[in-house]
């Protein structure tokens, strides 16, 4: 196994973070144990709130059709209100292993895992929205531990940030929280690990995370797995025409985000402007958020088909009392002064894509030949079911790709 690509790993009784094959990390970093605490009267002041909604109408019969479903979220927020026990959520969380350190003035929360044996590799998986890092732990014991799963694959060193603005990393007092100036902070997080190589996975922004990793560091990250994909292709002046898979499937997706891009619109625009009512108001929050987790989750539209309620509410809990639901949509506000890519961009590290049917939104699959246009794909699974969120939704069929790849890359190293 190359080095670089041991085992790292994390004290939590609060000896200090060690790093690959037990290299201290970079002093600059200094991570320190973290617990996940919210407070009662942020509970308490919650569910007053619930309890205190006040209820829009809804037209008879029209269903999901305009936005979330009144009768469903008042069902839900009931719950939430006076069944939904948080504490013993936030118990099963703290069993994990919890971190921040400093990045660029930022304090940054992640989670560090070892995996089993010397021979680790490292990773780091990033999520996206509306999603936290909640949606990357049932991946936890079947990476850092496949064997005991009934996995064939290496086992690896797992680190899990929450992205700037989101859950219990700092909400930033400035602009710029970007894809690629996040990649950079996390890069800055592997090395600071102690890991002088590793691979990346994500969904949502954080397969674009995932992409600047492979674009900007391509001397550290091994290769990258992207079960969603967020940064389209270059296809201007000078590219190759789109043949009609691509032509059909471009086609598609503007469609679609005529009909349903709103919310991007709205948050790429003016997310100050309904951050106060989603800040403010549990329902509001639950609507704007659990109608996308079932337009983009692979459950046929019956949401608890694809999450349980309690890990929905314990979503909607980490956005609430963290107060992070405005930092973290002013994302698309900062993305969108990107631009597309260009030629430049093409990420060589090799790429493995899990093609799952809602990977990013309901049948819009893209064709291998529009990813290959900005990636080096090297491996592409199309899976039977799953959807955009499907490190919970489907954790063992993206476990056991990410493993594949990963596994094949360090032997072609050995």
């Amino acid at each position: 196994m190359q080095a670089g690509l041991g085992a790292g790993y994390a004290d939590r009784a609060g000896g200090g973070v060690t790093g690959a094959a037990g290299s201290p990390v970079l002093p600059e970093l200094r991570p320190t144990p973290y617990a996940i605490r919210v407070e009662d009267d942020v509970l308490d002041d919650l569910r007053t709130r619930i309890r205190r909604t006040r209820w829009p109408d809804q037209l008879p019969g029209i269903g999901w059709e305009q936005g979330t479903e009144l009768g469903y979220l008042r069902e839900l927020l009931a719950y939430w209100a006076d069944g939904f026990d948080w504490r013993a959520r936030e118990r099963e969380l703290n069993d994990f292993h919890h971190y921040r350190a400093e990045l660029d003035g930022l304090g940054i929360h992640f989670v560090h895992e070892r995996g089993t044996g010397r021979d680790a590799v490292p990773l780091v998986l990033t999520h996206g929205w509306p999603s936290t890092f909640l949606e990357l732990l049932p991946l936890v014991p079947l990476l850092t531990n496949p064997a005991a799963h009934g996995l064939d694959a290496p086992a690896f060193d797992v680190v899990i940030p929450s992205l700037p603005g989101y859950g219990f990393s700092d909400r930033p007092a400035r602009q710029g929280m970007t894809m690629p100036y996040v990649a950079g902070l996390w890069h800055r997080l592997m090395h600071g690990l102690g890991y002088e190589r590793y691979g990346a996975v994500g969904g949502d922004f954080g397969a674009a995370v995932s992409a600047y990793l492979g674009r900007d560091h391509p001397g550290s990250v091994i290769g990258i797995h992207l079960y969603t994909l967020d940064v389209a292709p270059y296809a201007g002046p000078g590219a190759r025409p789109l043949t009609e898979v691509e032509a059909a499937y471009d086609a598609y997706m503007e469609t679609w985000w005529r009909a349903e891009g709103g919310y991007k619109q709205i948050q790429a625009t003016k997310p100050g402007t309904v951050g106060y009512g989603l800040n403010d108001s549990p329902a509001g929050l639950a609507a704007w958020l659990i109608e996308k987790w079932r337009s983009w989750g692979g459950c046929a539209g019956d949401v608890e088909r694809g999450f349980s309620r309690d890990f929905l509410l314990s979503t909607l809990t980490i956005y609430w009392a963290t107060q992070t639901i405005t930092s973290s949509m002013r994302t698309y506000y900062d993305d969108r002064r990107l631009g597309p890519v260009g030629p430049h961009d093409y990420v060589g590290v090799p790429t493995a894509v899990a093609v799952f049917n809602h990977m990013t939104i309901p049948e819009g699959v893209p064709p291998r030949e529009w990813v290959e246009r900005l990636y080096a794909v090297r491996r592409w699974t199309e899976m039977p079911r799953g959807g955009h969120f499907a490190a919970c939704e489907e954790p063992e069929l993206l476990a056991r790709d990410i493993g594949a790849f990963f596994g094949e890359l360090c032997q072609r190293r050995e």
